[in-house]
């Protein structure tokens, strides 16, 4: 079925009327809504579970939840455990770096495990980040909410570390329970354990 609307001759060998144009457009509208809405429901889902809650460990699936969300995936991420302090707004701008188990660290161990150690590390890293003018983690995380990405907070954690709903960024989706993160995962096209 040809979709031009220029004014191409009918059976008879006549220009269409302007109803009969009026018509195609009408119908080439809903063919279009049609494939509209199609797509929003084909559109590749990524499942990502964050864990952990240091300097280091927040930018990874900030990173890669906002990546996607840009490339049209449907992004949820599942925050439990020290990850669910990421989207705590107060203890998402205290993150720390242990340098301590961490073998790329040019620290070794038996000096990474003095006292304040973790301060210095995590003051490097923050200056670090500074200086690359890379975004923050308050600023990742506006950014992907900004995007679409579902930030979910579980609520066997939020019990466990005694957080209140007002605790985290806006826009959270919080009292989240296992449940729902197994069935996200399993609806997902990619899954992401960080």
């Amino acid at each position: 079925m040809s979709t031009d609307m220029s004014q191409t001759p009918d059976a008879e060998g006549e220009s269409p009327s302007r109803a009969a144009l009026e018509e195609r457009l009408v119908a080439l509208e809903s063919r279009l809504e049609k494939l509209e809405s199609e797509s929003d429901d084909q559109r590749p889902k990524m499942s990502i579970i964050a864990t952990k809650g240091t300097l280091d460990m927040a930018y990874p699936p900030l990173i890669l939840a906002s990546t996607a969300a840009a490339f049209g995936y449907e992004v949820t991420v599942f925050h439990t455990f020290w990850g669910l302090d990421i989207l705590h707004e107060e203890k998402s701008k205290e993150l720390k770096l242990s340098a301590v188990g961490n073998p790329n660290m040019p620290v070794p161990n038996v000096i990474a495990s003095l006292p304040g150690m973790d301060r210095v590390t995590t003051k490097l890293m923050e200056r670090q980040i500074e200086d690359n003018d890379t975004a923050t983690i308050a600023e990742l995380v506006d950014t992907s909410l900004e995007m679409g990405v579902e930030f979910q907070a579980c609520q066997m954690t939020m019990d466990l570390m005694d957080y209140d709903e007002a605790d985290f960024y806006d826009g959270v989706t919080v009292g989240v329970g296992a449940a729902t993160a197994i069935q996200d995962m399993a609806d997902a096209d990619i899954q992401l354990l960080v």
